[in-house]
């Protein structure tokens, strides 16, 4: 590509933050609300025009389990967005722990909330566009970009919730993409609603899920008649009245820090959205033959794209030990969930249950920890990552990237913050311990450590 050389100006410049939060996800809105409540004047920013990610522009219908079967493992800050959410929707059991629906406008609300109560400003349709850093690994400044131009951010501590670790990358973090023998990364979901839905035929006909034998989607793909739809991926949840959320097929070969791919991904994916609508309405005519669709995501529904290498990878092998770490953060229950990367694999219902088996589940009350070292970039002096771009082996990010597990790393990740911008400025000079201690006060799940807690060589 030809080179532009830009003119040396002056833009204006805002250094009266102590902390910025680049990205409003699950994990930068709990980051900011975190760092806001421990007394740091933080700044939230965020390129769409809303709260959320891909539980609201995304259109994400349903959180992945809160509970390990037994007991809710996401608490503090997650538990209370949970809880909120949850409340203005009728539909959904107080208890309700696993699998629960998503009101997408609903969150939008809990999430405003949430951030501006807690004393964080906001910052929408804003774009990090740049970043400056000096020769000891300090991010110096960001740039953004709006309709006030260009502007200048400067503040102590910089936390990356982008999810494709965008501001660790730029500001020379090392990262990976993908596995160390295949680069390729799993595929992409574009979600949908479905509205004007008949909810006794919806609630009593056969499951979608393309994990049954009998739901209508492998005669769909079978028949051939909508080549649109890729494979029999299927999951789909009652968001409102009437309406059916659909995390459903895969847009493969899509690279989200790759701005043409992404927006070639889409078109496509509202192509497939819209074949399913009328791929339903014949198939199964009784729930959906006046279904409407009405809404796509704004956002594509990524799964996975850089991961920051930190202070500690964690392994598949801390994955399956359950391991727990003198300076765990939270605690993950949720299944290894990587989504098959190549299109065939998910073509019929055989296919689908030969990934199925692939996947890696924990029994009743089971989980591992997440050490505060994944959170902190090598190299990088005064910048915190949380979400689904930490530093995570690739199979084990097939795990840690759902939304309730960010949402208790963003927790951490902003209270580590708030701490280091009241001292030394060193994001991995953090006192771990009081970390620990204030993440307990304010709810976390930080079971009691086994007496003799495994530390694996080189952490």
């Amino acid at each position: 590509m030809k080179q532009y050389a830009l003119p040396v100006r002056s833009i204006p410049l805002n250094d009266s933050y102590d902390v910025i939060v680049i990205g409003g996800g699950p994990a930068g809105c709990a980051a900011a609300a975190a760092a806001a409540r421990e007394g740091a004047k933080t700044l939230l920013i965020e390129q769409t025009g809303s709260l959320g990610g891909m539980g609201t522009s995304a259109l994400v219908p349903a959180w992945t389990p809160f509970s390990d079967k037994e007991k809710l493992v996401y608490r503090g800050i997650a538990e209370k967005v949970f809880v909120e959410t949850k409340r203005g929707m009728p539909h959904v059991k107080p208890d309700a722990m696993d699998w629960v629906p998503i009101d997408a406008e609903r969150l939008k609300r809990v999430y405003d909330d949430l951030v501006t109560d807690a004393g964080a400003s906001v910052l929408f349709n804003t774009f990090f566009s740049a970043v400056e850093t000096s020769e000891e690994g300090a991010v110096k400044a960001i740039l953004v970009s709006n309709k006030s131009g260009l502007t200048a951010y400067s503040a102590k501590i910089y936390v990356d919730c982008t999810g494709d670790a965008d501001l660790c990358a730029w500001a020379g973090a090392e990262f990976h993409k993908g596995g160390e023998k295949d680069p390729t990364l799993m595929p992409a979901t574009h979600c949908f609603i479905l509205s004007n839905v008949d909810e006794y035929a919806y609630r009593h006909s056969e499951g979608l899920y393309g994990g049954n034998p009998r739901s209508p989607i492998h005669a769909i793909v079978a028949s051939g008649k909508y080549p649109a739809i890729p494979d029999v991926h299927c999951c789909n949840n009652t968001v409102g009245p009437g309406a059916v959320g659909f995390n459903a097929g895969h847009v493969y070969q899509l690279d989200a820090t790759d701005p043409v791919n992404v927006s070639h991904g889409m078109m496509q994916g509202r192509k497939i959205a819209a074949a399913y609508r009328d791929a339903l309405a014949e198939f199964a005519p009784a729930a959906f033959g006046s279904a409407f669709l009405v809404q796509t995501g704004s956002l594509m529904g990524v799964r996975e794209t850089r991961r920051v290498v930190g202070d500690y990878v964690l392994t598949l092998e801390d994955y399956v030990a359950r391991r727990s770490f003198e300076d765990e953060i939270c605690r993950n229950s949720y299944f290894i969930d990587v989504h098959a990367k190549v299109k065939a694999a998910l073509n019929d219902l055989k296919r689908f249950n030969e990934w199925e088996k692939t996947t890696i589940h924990y029994g009743k009350g089971e989980s591992h920890g997440i050490p505060y070292r994944c959170l902190t970039p090598k190299g990088l002096k005064n910048v915190l990552v949380a979400g689904r771009c930490v530093s995570v082996e690739q199979i084990v990010q097939g795990s840690v990237r759902v939304m309730p597990c960010c949402l208790a790393m963003g927790e951490a990740a902003g209270l580590a913050a708030a701490l280091a911008s009241k001292g030394s400025g060193d994001v991995h000079a953090v006192d771990t311990q009081r970390l620990r201690s204030r993440l307990k006060e304010e709810g976390a799940y930080l079971p009691e450590l086994p007496a003799s807690v495994a530390t694996p060589a080189g952490a």
